[in-house]
């Protein structure tokens, strides 16, 4: 899976060391093992090599964070506006003093793009730290041999040749290669970097293979990885940006830089969308001010410059009409409050254009451990003997984490009494381990190995079926302390790589005899095993027959994916019979690591655990979710394939038959040519199956991501390592755990689960398409609003009449009383069946041709409505209040020219004297019309948004309390309408007038019908989609 077009290299050419010895490492290295570096050595290459730190990027100027709030089109479109608009105020010497003052538009405009800008750079300033907190993972101190000594040194200060020591609990300071193992054994937590599920042993011996990946280098150290057991001592050879997590930074941020102009799926649609509108408005805008030139000279404008300028002014009134200035607010309020859904479901939106992506899903890249497993070590079956050697106790457990809960199958309450090496069996697990159950804020976690845990997880549950134990309150390991009180352990001989085994020795203090425990691996016991431990508490001799039979049960735990264990005894201790000490003359025998196979000689065997790291319960179901949803789950592991493919198979990721095409090692994938990598993913996603990849490393995720993007897939990854933070930048979507995950992976993430379930992914892509449902019906709804106000301004212009809607108004109904209904669309309810559609394209546009024209007739229809009711309030309502006077539509179609009629003149009323300037009739004179039109506007967006509850479905069927809360925002959007009709500063701000009951009978009259036609061309969809269908049922 590498990336075959560009491949990252690192700053420095780094050599093979896992393959040198440990005198060719110092060699090479020019360094010595027992006096270290000179200071002036030290020095010099500290110059050479740099510091051992992580670059860290520069931040993004002030200045360039404000010009990207203004790269949108439609902003620059509406900046263009502002500009023009505040020009035109420059020329205009309006002394009336009813109108509203000429600089109010341009600032409110101004206003509104500042406010605007504000937000965005907030928001960019929340963005991205993953290379910060990847700085932050170094080590602070390291305790290096300089100058012969040895001493605390800042790790920052070292360089390669620098011979440094780590022990238990220490982080990793650099990428080093062992030399010297001073304890029996060492084990590295490096899950972080490499996805492993549980810590490494690390040796001190030659890796041949100069190919190895990460997991494969076993006398490497890495920087930034853990300490788990064990002291070591490494010599450096790489730091800073040349060790492997300088390699992951280097991912990361060329993945950042890749993603860096790439948009949402969403907003990409929205940007097509706004370019389209933009051109558009331009043209209609131009169109308009043309139109007019033959009405620049009329004598009302004072001059041919001063009508330009109007005509100016009401394209900018269009302008400002067509763009949905409100859109991106709306938008970001319904993505925030998805984003508190979906924190209730457990999953944490860093970034909010991360909700709706999810609802575009159609891969999802799943780490294993800890995301479709528990992470937590558990006994799933073991076996111990019956009454012969070729007899078997067997018996699966329940459970899935550290909590002693869950039914050992096929025992009953006192069956310990009748199984007396089952006791035995629970003494040697519980004794021989160093790990400990603690319970903590109500759930149990461990301290030390998952494996041994895992091991008194079982003591605990077998413990529940024995009589008469006492309980001790609060205490996890109550039943393993209850079986150890009778023991002295005495000494550990801990695990090694030839043997495989761990074992302890102990008194038996009630006999003053010694005893040895011993656990490890079962081909390794099994074969020095020369008897077995009986259910009646005897022992028998194992036959080679009786190997057989063990073996071929333990090779069927192996296809499971299960880890296994042999549990023996030793009650023959030789020379450690009395053992009591270190005083003691064979403690010399401990001391040496090539004693421990022969002290072990010839155990008792007592039975057999399989451990496995199981899946999460709930994973299953939400697996079979996502293929009835159309989306692949691709199974991403550090862990070797046959455990990736025994997980794999119970979940239902992938059948046994599937493995030979669809599961693959990193490795052997990366092997085939890209063509053969693409046509693989390529079926795997048209037949909406899985696939497996086990022992990956951080190059190999990230390469897939940028495969699958390239075959124009929505690509969700999930991560909590160190390794997975260059694929989680780089999918469209990064998931990293909660409460795994490093701060690494979360940073480099645009969503965090809490609870580290994949199950609540399923939930998160179905709140995703929920709330990209809403957010089609909300944007759909504003486009037509906003069609109504250009066909208003458009027809206006046309007639010659005057325009009935001014900048600021436009600004308001746009922003403010549309923004109320939008966002309560927000709140539709989820369609029942959503998780059983495909994921919808890609590339699917917002607005499809059949709903473009259904919303241009709509559009259409409220200009006409707006655009009529200003006619009628000239034309035709002498039934009016305010005792206005009627014209003629050729008076009113010919304003411009009042100033040369002759005995024109118009009576007085609502306020305005007309007797000097009876031509204001139709400019500040206009304020009731114009209100009414506005109203009407508004009221018909009341009813658009009524009707946009269903994008088919009949208002009549669905009812008006589908979504209580868009009453609720009607109503207050109808509340603000009022408040800029009746409140006289705002009435000065906006130029309206009161209304009268008659007012808004007339304004529902002009409105009400909006539904009737939306109900009309619901039916004419709803007949559309029956014939579709209906022409597809033929077809198959």
């Amino acid at each position: 899976m590498t990336d075959k077009s560009e491949k990252k290299t690192r700053r420095r050419e780094i050599a093979p060391f896992h393959t040198y010895s440990e005198a060719q490492t110092l060699k090479e290295l020019d360094t010595d093992a027992t006096k270290g570096l000179t200071s002036q050595q030290a020095e010099e290459r500290l110059k050479k090599f740099g510091p051992n730190e992580l670059d860290k990027e520069e931040p993004e100027s002030i200045w360039e964070k404000i010009k990207e709030q203004f790269e949108d089109l439609l902003v620059r479109l509406l900046l263009l506006a502002a500009v023009v608009s505040f020009v035109v105020s420059q020329f205009e010497e309006s002394k009336e003093e009813h109108t509203v003052p000429s600089w109010v538009e341009p600032a409110v405009i101004f206003t509104i793009l500042i406010l605007n800008a504000v937000v965005g750079i907030y928001q960019d300033y929340n963005a991205e730290k993953a290379l910060d907190a990847l700085k932050e993972l170094q080590s602070v101190d390291a305790l290096c041999l300089r100058d012969g000594r040895w001493a605390p040194l800042k790790s920052a200060d070292l360089v390669p040749g620098d011979i440094v020591q780590v022990t238990q609990g220490d982080k990793v300071p650099a990428d080093m290669r062992i030399i010297e193992i001073k304890t029996t054994s060492v084990k590295i937590e490096q899950s972080s970097l490499t996805g492993e599920s549980q810590p490494v042993n690390k040796y001190v011996d030659i890796v041949k293979n100069k190919e190895a990946v990460i997991i494969e280098k076993t006398n490497i150290l890495f920087s930034a990885t853990l300490v788990a057991t064990g002291t070591v001592i490494g010599a450096v050879f790489a730091t800073g940006m040349s060790t492997e997590i300088g390699e992951v930074q280097a991912q990361v941020g060329e993945a950042k830089d890749e993603k860096k102009d790439e948009d949402s799926p969403l907003q990409k649609r929205l940007d097509e969308f706004g370019n389209s509108l933009a051109k558009c408005i331009g043209v209609i805008c131009i169109l308009v001010w043309a139109i007019n030139f033959n009405n620049f000279d009329d004598p009302i404008h004072g001059g041919f410059f001063l009508g330009c300028l109007y005509y100016f002014k009401v394209a900018v009134a269009l302008a400002v009409a067509a763009i949905p200035e409100g859109l991106p607010a709306v938008i970001t309020t319904c993505l925030a409050l998805g984003t508190r859904r979906m924190a209730k479901e457990n999953a944490i939106v860093r970034k909010l254009p991360s909700v709706q992506t999810l609802g575009c899903t159609t891969v999802i890249c799943s780490d294993k451990t800890g995301t479709l497993t528990t992470n937590e070590m558990a006994v799933r079956e073991f076996f111990v003997f019956g009454n012969s050697a070729s007899e078997f106790f067997a018996s699966e457990v329940d459970g899935i984490n550290y909590d002693p809960v869950g039914a050992v199958k096929n025992l009953n309450k006192g069956d310990l009494q009748k199984f007396k090496n089952l006791r035995t069996f629970c003494e040697s697990m519980y004794i021989n381990n160093e790990s400990r159950l603690i319970r903590e804020k109500g759930r149990t976690i461990r301290t030390g190995l998952p494996t041994e845990a895992a091991l008194k997880v079982l003591v605990e549950k077998i413990g529940k079926y024995e009589e008469n134990v006492p309980e001790a309150s609060g205490v996890v390991e109550n039943y393993g302390q209850y079986l150890s009180q009778g023991y002295k352990k005495l000494a550990v001989l801990e695990f090694t790589r030839d043997r495989k085994s761990m074992s302890v020795v102990c008194q038996e203090e009630k006999l003053k005899k010694n005893v040895m425990f011993i656990k490890g691996a079962p081909d390794y016991l099994l074969n020095s095993s020369r008897e077995a431990l009986l259910a009646n508490g005897h022992k028998t001799a194992l036959t080679a027959d009786n190997k057989q039979q063990i073996q071929a049960k333990v090779n069927e735990m192996a296809k499971k994916g299960y880890r296994t264990l042999a549990i023996c005894l030793k009650e023959q201790c030789g020379v450690l019979s009395d053992y009591d000490g270190h005083h003691h003359k064979s403690h010399k025998l401990l001391e040496n690591f090539d004693e421990y196979a022969k002290l072990e000689a010839e155990p008792i065997l007592i039975g057999i655990v399989a451990i496995q790291d199981p899946p999460r319960p709930d994973v299953k179901n939400s697996i079979a979710a996502c293929k009835r949803a159309g989306i692949s789950v691709i199974m991403i592991t550090g862990d070797i394939k046959e455990t990736a493919q025994a997980i794999g198979k119970d979940i239902g990721i992938l059948t046994e038959s599937e493995f030979a095409t669809k599961s693959f090692t990193g490795a052997e994938f990366d092997k085939l040519s890209e063509e053969k990598q693409k046509q693989i993913l390529s079926d795997a996603i048209s037949s909406v199956s899985g696939l497996i990849f086990a022992r990956t490393e951080p190059r190999h995720k990230r390469a897939l991501v940028k495969l699958l993007s390239g075959l124009d897939q929505i690509v969700a990854m999930t991560g909590d390592g160190v390794n997975d933070a260059p694929a989680l930048q780089q999918a469209d979507i990064g998931i990293a755990m909660g409460i795994s995950g490093t701060e690494v992976a979360k940073e480099a993430s645009q969503m965090v689960l809490a609870d580290d379930n994949f199950s609540t992914i399923v939930k998160a892509v179905e709140e995703g398409r929920a709330i990209y449902a809403n957010m089609k019906a909300f944007i759909r709804y504003m486009i037509s609003s906003n069609i109504g106000e250009v066909v208003s301004i458009f027809l206006s212009s046309v007639l010659g009449i005057p325009d009935g809607f001014n900048s600021i108004q436009l600004l308001w109904v746009n922003l403010v009383t549309d923004g109320f209904p939008a966002t309560a669309l927000s709140f539709n309810p989820p369609d029942p069946h959503i998780m059983r559609k495909p994921p919808r394209k890609h590339d699917e546009p917002i607005i499809t041709g059949w709903v473009f024209t259904r919303y241009v007739v709509i559009g259409t229809y409220v200009g006409l409505a707006t655009v009529g009711i200003f006619l009628y309030w000239y034309l035709a309502y002498d039934w009016a209040e305010d005792g206005h006077q009627l014209v003629t539509f050729n008076q009113l179609a010919n304003w411009s020219e009042c100033t040369h009629w002759k005995d024109f003149t118009v009576k007085n009323f609502g306020g305005f004297n007309f007797e000097k300037n009876p031509c204001g009739y139709f400019t500040f004179g206009k304020t009731k019309a114009s209100t009414l039109s506005l109203t009407v506007l508004v009221v018909i967006e009341m009813f658009n948004a009524l009707n946009a509850l269903s994008e088919d479905s009949s208002l009549l069927s669905i009812g008006l309390f589908a979504n209580p809360i868009l009453l609720v925002a009607c109503a207050i959007s109808v509340a603000l309408h009022c408040a800029i009709l009746y409140i006289p500063f705002l009435r000065n701000i906006f130029g309206t007038a009161p209304l009268s009951l008659k007012d808004w009978g007339l304004a529902l009259v002009f409105s009400f019908p909006v539904v009737i036609v939306d109900e009309v061309l619901k039916a004419v969809s709803r007949a559309r989609n029956a014939a579709e269908m209906s022409a597809k049922v033929k077809h198959h």
